[in-house]
């Protein structure tokens, strides 16, 4: 063969193997970097107010008393309630509530128009108000018929007028027993019947589908006093939080948080793989359980105590109410960091444009303990530097990844028909519903700092 023809023939080839090269979808690892601690939807919560300097968060918490919004077995105010909601979400947070029926110290809880039909109310001196001092309490007769339809109807209005508002992040169940905490102690004969107990799960049931409700206790079917709840679509709150969470293995300890788990069964075990686990870190170990020794024996290792209860919200009032030491917020940004999800986009797969579309398979992770428990959408976008010039839905859902598998895949066709010739930035993001809400934020090195977009890579149309 003729060497000039040679030359000619290898040239077609190398041209040949760069076109099947450029035919093959390219994969790309992407690197990982500590996702933002005010996250959505997880950290530690103070309660309602414009604390944003004191330590960095996406929700804030508070109660109201049954009165402020129940007049009457059909007649409600929802002022009290909206005022709250929109309080916190022109902050750009998200509202954990509770409404209550008995407080300490507190009066005109319970609606007039139930004392006037009947409903007897024990007044008592409440010990278990530590570490205040003790006070009195009143509390309602819970197995009062008027008293339980109230309950009923309320809890069916409160569903259809704020499940999946997204100005709620999480809602405890709250109602009964003292703070709403479903207990009476040490009054113990005077809390809810398990009947009582179960009209009211039935009805928060029924009621939300969509915005999370969480219980105090976890309950399985040896419960004596609470009614079995394990099996429920209901999380849970731990409110002695890092104090009586972990199991000892000591018989007076035996109500903590994580022996009652255990003995509420496997159901209740896993409950943290469906539904949220909150709470509230205890007021005596509030800011001290983020110091290296936090003084007080009785303090149980903060750390420990998410990766076993999977939680991924906490209240701390004490390290929002007055300014805390550089070492004490750096040791608890780093703590709370490790809470609920942190997602990471650990790889990216763009196959070659054809036919006006590409391919985009990306892979999520999640390192952090515990899962995200909503279907915010997905969305992407190609960016001419800094500005969107074609966005397109995605389907990926990061509900249901959970911490320790296998990363998620996400498989998207985008549509590039009309989009001008020229190489493009492609980028992701998961929307707040919430219109000012914090966006959430991947644990990547190209999320970017000031936009809500995480870049993923380029695409060239020719």
């Amino acid at each position: 063969m003729h060497p000039a023809r040679s030359f000619t023939l290898l040239l077609g080839l190398i041209a040949t193997l760069n076109l099947v090269k450029a035919a093959v979808p390219a994969r790309r690892l992407l690197d990982h970097a500590p996702a933002p601690v005010d996250n959505p939807l997880k950290g530690l919560v103070p309660y309602q107010a414009d604390v944003r300097s004191r330590f960095p968060h996406s929700m804030e918490f508070n109660y109201l008393p049954y009165s402020a919004l129940v007049k009457g077995y059909n007649d409600f105010d929802w002022t009290p309630l909206e005022k709250l909601l929109n309080d916190i979400a022109n902050r750009g947070h998200q509202a954990v509530f509770r409404i209550f029926l008995e407080y300490p110290n507190r009066k005109e809880v319970i609606p007039t128009f139930l004392l006037r039909d009947g409903l007897k109310v024990h007044t008592y001196t409440n010990s278990n108000t530590q570490p205040l001092p003790p006070s009195l309490v009143e509390t309602p007769d819970y197995e009062d018929p008027n008293l339980r339809k109230s309950l009923r109807n309320f809890i069916a209005v409160l569903g259809r007028k704020y499940d999946g508002d997204p100005r709620i992040g999480f809602i405890t169940a709250g109602l009964l027993g003292t703070w709403g905490e479903w207990h009476t102690y040490p009054r113990n004969d005077l809390f809810a019947s398990r009947e009582v107990q179960r009209e009211v799960m039935d009805a928060y049931e029924a009621a939300f589908r969509t915005t999370p409700v969480l219980l105090r206790y976890p309950a399985g079917e040896g419960n004596r006093r609470q009614e079995p709840n394990a099996d429920r679509p209901f999380g849970y709150h731990d409110d002695s939080f890092a104090w009586a969470t972990l199991d000892t293995g000591r018989k007076a300890d035996s109500w903590f948080y994580m022996s009652v788990l255990k003995a509420s069964g496997p159901a209740a075990l896993a409950k943290w793989k469906t539904q949220p686990i909150g709470g509230e870190i205890r007021p005596e170990a509030w800011g001290r359980v983020f110091d290296p020794i936090p003084g007080d024996d009785r303090i149980q290792d903060f750390q420990t105590c998410v990766e076993a209860t999977h939680a991924s919200w906490l209240m701390d009032s004490g390290l929002f109410r007055k300014e805390q030491s550089r070492d004490r917020l750096a040791n608890a940004t780093n703590a709370v960091r490790r809470m609920g999800y942190e997602f990471h986009a650990r790889a990216i797969t763009l196959s070659p444009v054809t036919g006006q579309q590409v391919e985009v398979k990306l892979e999520i992770e999640n390192r952090g303990v515990a899962p995200f428990y909503y279907d915010w959408k997905s969305e992407y976008a190609l960016f001419d530097g800094t500005r969107p010039i074609r966005t397109f839905a995605g389907t990926g859902k990061l509900r249901g990844i959970l911490p320790g598998e296998p990363p998620a895949v996400w498989i998207d066709r985008l549509n590039l028909e009309g989009v001008r010739a020229g190489t493009w930035r492609l980028a992701l993001r998961i929307p707040n519903p919430l219109p000012n809400g914090k966006p959430l934020r991947f644990a990547n090195a190209t999320q970017d700092p000031t936009l809500d977009w995480i870049w993923l890579g380029e695409i060239s149309l020719p």
